[in-house]
């Protein structure tokens, strides 16, 4: 692909200022979130980003279905802004500190359960980074806008965005020991044919994969639907039926007992999907790497809870 080639007009040279106001709108999406991050108003924002195209002699951003998205020439600014926004983090006498915002969407499950220990972790170190979480199962997005990461469940297909396999992860049928001692324990899948079941809500489910882990099971009767895990999992372990509930956050509760492991152990992946340009910022480095490093507790814990049998792993008898 050609290298594109800024040209700016006759005796105008682009504003340093200018060109970290674009960064801010070009992270955030959206005007008003970056005059918040930058402690200016909308409409010096707006200033800022006219006499950049000015400069630029063309439009650096576009709006986009959810707010503003950077254009070719944008794209290639911004390589500039972040040059920039280097050199005056490297005029600091001490060890840079990191601080900004990292801006994720990811499922509910790996939100409180992932990401949430791992903001934890780089703020022990960095106490002026901080997170935003939006807390979503779907697809992902073909234009991150106002966000830097993504985390999907299934392999995403996506044509403007970096794509990296984190984790698999194990989902399966628990039912609370209290729910089994009232109706007794199926001996088979098959018995749970017409037994209720706590999982998504059928027509509101938008990933492929999860959709597919239902029919590893048998005609079950929805008894509680919720687009959220953490009410499948409560649920659950208040007996309202056999949830279809990830193995790492059902295997931490001893009231639950996994049914049927060897035949119902439907295997997902978790996918990171960034900004090419968020990536080269080292707060939302330090946050991936730290999100790494809890996802690997998380499989060692888990690991040592079967190896220890403290874990459900199969119906009681």
């Amino acid at each position: 692909m050609q290298r594109m080639t800024v040209t700016p007009l006759p005796g105008r040279r682009p504003s340093p200022d200018d060109l970290l106001v674009l960064l801010a709108v070009a992270r955030a999406g959206r005007y008003t979130a970056a005059a918040s991050e930058l402690g200016l108003n909308h409409t010096t924002i707006a200033r800022r980003i006219g006499s950049l195209e000015d400069a630029l002699g063309g439009r650096v951003l576009a709006r986009g279905a959810a707010g503003w998205v950077l254009t070719p020439l944008g794209e290639h600014a911004i390589m500039a802004a972040e040059g920039v926004e280097r050199a005056l983090g490297s005029l600091a006498p001490e060890a840079p500190r990191l601080s900004g915002v990292v801006r994720l969407s990811a499922t509910d499950g790996f939100s409180g359960f992932i990401a949430a220990p791992a903001i934890v972790a780089v703020r022990r170190e960095h106490p002026d980074v901080s997170l935003e979480i939006v807390a979503a199962t779907r697809r992902a997005a073909q234009q991150r806008v106002g966000v830097d990461l993504e985390v999907v469940v299934g392999r995403p297909h996506v044509k403007r965005g970096e794509t990296t396999h984190l984790a698999d992860y194990a989902l399966g049928i628990y039912a609370s020991r209290e729910f089994l001692d009232r109706n007794g324990a199926p001996d088979s899948p098959a018995a749970l044919e017409g037994a209720p079941l706590v999982y998504f809500i059928e027509s509101m489910l938008q990933v492929d994969a999860l959709d597919d882990a239902r029919r590893a099971t048998p005609e079950m009767v929805d008894a509680v639907s919720s687009t959220n895990v953490y009410v499948h999992v409560d649920a659950t372990r208040a007996g309202a039926g056999f949830g279809l509930l990830p193995a790492f956050l059902a295997d931490r509760h001893d009231d639950l007992v996994r049914l049927f492991p060897e035949e119902i152990d439907t295997r997902l992946p978790y996918w990171l999907v960034s900004r090419p340009e968020a990536l080269r910022q080292p707060t939302v480095l330090a946050f991936i790497e730290a999100m790494r490093a809890r996802i690997a507790a998380v499989e060692d814990d888990l690991l040592g809870r079967r190896s220890r049998g403290s874990a459900p792993g199969s119906t009681p008898g």
